[in-house]
């Protein structure tokens, strides 16, 4: 298939001078397809978004939205927060220490209950198309913010892959990370080969570029020539970043963990990978990553919910989170940060009959904070068994819109497909929530 930006013979012309350097391309190729050029209407002012992604569907009423007293209320007891009258499960006391920098939406609604669906949905503030495939928030973010300059990917993943870019394309895709504390293999250098032959591979890398740009564009027609001339630059840029990369030993220390101290990862918590993930994410953000996910799965628990929860999933939330927000504000990152906290749906009122809590996506939590965004308070309420919203329904939309206002991207801003159809980024009635931004 043949591109306006990038030919055919360029893809033929890549693959035949790159098959000389094959053991520096086997680390780099997947790298570098998340290394790209920022939009010309925007310049990266250190806005960055962390989105922790709840894999399976995170119980709001356990978590974010108790119901004491209630017969849907559950096993756990309600706490005092360091902001008066808003009170969280008890499982969440480092979390509640920070409240006054986070927001709890309390009344989304988005009616979606399909797991596949929901996370499409969650990513990218619409229902899934067969017709459009639209790109995540990570993919959107990266694509307005990154700068060219950047010698990380725009948008990385940690856990598990993130929902992709859609009709953006690869160059927005999220570069995945899957053991925090441990350099991705992608960028590792090959066995057997020394800094000294990656110098060499990549001055080679050059010339062939070089003579690639003054022979074959040379010769096009003059209309053909500069956007030809711009491909084969671009094509320079991206590839030359990933030898960068790969040669580059501070590069690849910015997924190191082991410099910090034993302190700061007891805060984090030992306790499974999602406070590592936490702390890297942190890490990459200070690198100038635009947008981080960080996955935590197991939160569908049609069974057994609250040993589940307060003896695994809970306490690994409770740390990772709270010890983020809390390094981010002492680092002074936050005032440029956006952390969203979400899954596909929330988790029914009702307890089934295995002590569990089932799809639910009438009313539900997310929470949010950093940026533009106000913390230390509650928007929207449910009723008080939790079946519905009582007051301020919130749309997928308008969390959309608050996000990208909060970290600083026009929400109305209009984004085109493959084929030229423009796409407001917050969906298509998305509105920022005056209360929160």
């Amino acid at each position: 298939m043949q591109t306006a930006d990038f030919p055919a013979y360029n893809r033929r012309h890549f693959l035949k001078h790159m098959a000389g350097l094959s053991l520096m391309a086997v680390p780099g190729m997947q790298f570098i397809q998340h290394l790209r050029a920022a939009a010309p209407a925007l310049k990266k002012q250190n806005k960055s978004m962390i989105v922790l992604w709840m894999s399976g569907g995170p119980s709001h009423m356990d978590t974010w939205d108790l119901k004491p007293g209630a017969d849907t209320g559950g096993d756990f007891k309600a706490i005092k927060t360091s902001v008066p009258g808003i009170e969280i499960s008890e499982h969440l006391p480092t979390v509640a220490k920070q409240m006054q920098h986070l927001a709890v939406v309390r009344s989304l609604v988005t009616n979606e209950g399909s797991h596949e669906r929901g996370r499409v949905l969650m990513h990218t503030a619409r229902q899934p198309s067969l017709v459009v495939n639209y790109p995540s928030l990570g993919a959107v973010a990266s694509q307005q913010l990154t700068p060219k300059e950047l010698a990380l990917p725009g948008f990385i993943s940690i856990g598990r892959p993130a929902d992709g870019p859609g009709f953006l394309g690869m160059n927005y895709a999220p570069f995945t990370v899957q053991n925090p504390g441990q350099p991705p293999s992608n960028i590792r250098t090959p066995d057997g080969v020394d800094d000294l032959r990656i110098r060499r591979r990549q001055q080679l890398f050059y010339a062939v570029e070089d003579n690639f740009s003054s022979t074959l564009v040379a010769q096009l027609d003059t209309q053909d020539k500069k956007r030809h001339t711009d491909a084969a630059i671009a094509h320079t840029e991206i590839y030359g970043k990933a030898f960068s990369l790969v040669a580059d030993k501070n590069g690849r220390k910015v997924f190191d963990l082991s410099s910090e101290s034993s302190g700061l990862l007891r805060e984090y918590g030992t306790t499974g990978s999602f406070g590592r993930s936490c702390l890297l994410a942190r890490k990459l953000i200070e690198a100038g990553v635009t947008c981080v996910e960080v996955d935590l799965g197991g939160w569908d628990n049609h069974a057994n919910i609250f040993p589940t929860l307060s003896k695994n999933l809970l306490p690994q939330l409770d740390k990772g989170m709270g010890s983020l927000v809390k390094d981010l504000v002492d680092r002074g990152l936050w005032k440029n940060t956006v952390v969203v906290w979400m899954g596909e749906f929330g988790r029914t009122p009702r307890i089934n009959q295995n002590a569990g809590r089932d799809h639910w996506a009438r009313c539900w939590s997310v929470v949010v904070g950093g940026g533009a965004i106000k913390g230390g308070q509650v928007y929207g309420s449910t009723s008080k068994d939790g079946m519905d919203v009582d007051k301020n329904p919130c749309s997928v939309g308008d969390l959309f819109a608050s996000l990208y206002k909060g970290i600083g991207i026009d929400p109305g801003i209009q984004i085109r497909d493959t084929i030229g159809r423009p796409h407001k980024i917050s969906g298509e009635d998305g509105k920022p929530i005056a209360a929160l931004v």
